[in-house]
């Protein structure tokens, strides 16, 4: 039976309560059946579970101050200074993180609530034990993501993901093998970082990681025009291979280093081909592109770039210019077809010379040349009557006559 004016509160064992008269706190229940007499309703009651160990009430640290002989019987206080962090583990489970410069109270009870602080004025690297607890979900499939998202709609379950993530206290970095990472803390250079994953803390402060690729690349100047020496417009592509050897020096000295590399691959081209004609453009590429190489690498080294390779791909004439180019080049052949026709005639008529004069003085080898000729006529016949014999066949084909002394 209820008495007027009393009230009763059942706080279970997974349970504590605060008792509070006009807004001040008079008690902490425990487990348990409380009883008390309240005529006129002054009293109220707030209940926490203790599975979620945290105790969060808008004017906790009022009644640390006011009541602070009931308030430290049952709460512990955990407070952070300017330069350090707090993690919690709730029975030996890292539960949370608390920055710097906060307070966060925790109910003494069956879950054991341990605070570990972390030092953050020196170094704001992460400790590589610690990585693996706060990022314990890192790289998780997207068929893994699907199943504990259906388990957290389940009917029964809350959603509330079981392992907690502090993402947004940490800065996640990671270095590939073929790359350099840079760590700025807020615009001043800390450190390279070596390929490997990186975490920092970011409390009260501005972190930030570049990353620079260290593999061979390949820059494109496409399209320029550029005057020759004797007043010949040319549109030229050209391609260049580099690698950043020293970010830091590239990052100090260029803020865009490609652009940088572009600009001066077009300046150290036109160089090059304004010193030169036309021909000697043709005839000496290869003297051109070690020459821009030359140039490029004197301006880029200085800011840790280094050109390694350097090549014309087109050289391209104007249409006129090149119809032109094509008949110089059309007469220039022409005129080496007729050189070497005449000088085979030449060599044709001496060899037929030196023929002759060893057959005036040698009658075998003219009766065997007679007989060649002979031979090549009977090729293109298909059958031949002799009259007086072969000899006087012979006689009648070929009659060479003695010079006159």
């Amino acid at each position: 039976m209820k008495i007027p004016g009393t009230k009763r509160q059942v706080v279970a064992q997974y349970q504590r309560a605060l008792l509070l008269k006009h807004g001040q706190l008079r008690r902490v229940l425990g487990a348990g059946v409380h009883r008390w007499l309240d005529p006129a309703g002054a009293l109220e009651c707030v209940l926490y579970d203790l599975s979620t160990p945290e105790l969060a009430h808008p004017h906790a640290d009022v009644f640390r101050h006011e009541s602070a002989e009931i308030w430290n019987a049952w709460v512990d206080t955990v407070e952070t200074g300017a330069r350090e962090a707090g993690l919690v583990y709730l029975d030996g489970r890292l539960s949370q993180v608390i920055p710097p410069l906060e307070r966060r109270f925790f109910w003494q009870g069956p879950i054991a609530v341990r605070v570990e602080r972390v030092d953050l004025s020196a170094d704001p690297a992460v400790d590589a034990a610690l990585v693996p607890q706060l990022l314990p979900r890192r790289r998780v499939s997207g068929q893994a993501a699907l199943a504990a998202g259906l388990r957290r709609s389940l009917p029964g379950t809350t959603g509330v993901d079981p392992k907690p993530d502090f993402r947004e206290h940490l800065l996640e970095a990671e270095v590939a093998d073929h790359q350099s990472g840079l760590l700025l803390q807020d615009g001043r250079l800390l450190r390279t970082l070596v390929p490997g994953l990186h975490v920092f803390w970011n409390f009260a402060r501005d972190l930030q990681v570049e990353v620079t690729d260290l593999r061979l690349q390949e820059l494109e100047v496409q399209g320029q025009e550029i005057l020759t020496r004797d007043k010949v417009s040319l549109r030229i592509n050209l391609s260049a291979q580099y690698r950043v050897a020293d970010p830091v020096r590239v990052r100090a000295g260029l803020p865009k280093y490609r652009d940088f590399l572009y600009r001066e691959l077009q300046f150290g081209l036109r160089q090059a081909v304004g010193a030169r004609t036309l021909d000697e453009l043709l005839e000496q590429k290869g003297a051109t592109e070690q020459g821009v190489l030359a140039a490029i690498r004197e301006r880029a080294e200085p800011h840790g770039i280094l050109v390694d390779a350097l090549g014309i791909k087109d050289v391209i004439l104007p249409g006129e210019m090149k119809q032109i180019m094509n008949q110089v080049v059309e007469a220039e052949k022409a005129a080496q077809a007729n050189l070497i026709r005449r000088r085979e005639e030449t060599a044709a008529t001496r060899s037929l010379l030196n023929t002759a004069k060893l057959m005036e003085h040698n009658p075998l080898l003219l009766r065997l040349k007679e007989l060649e000729a002979l031979e090549r006529v009977t090729e293109r016949v298909g059958s031949l009557t002799l009259f007086g014999g072969t000899e006087s066949l012979l006689q009648g084909l070929v009659r060479i006559e003695a010079p006159k002394v």
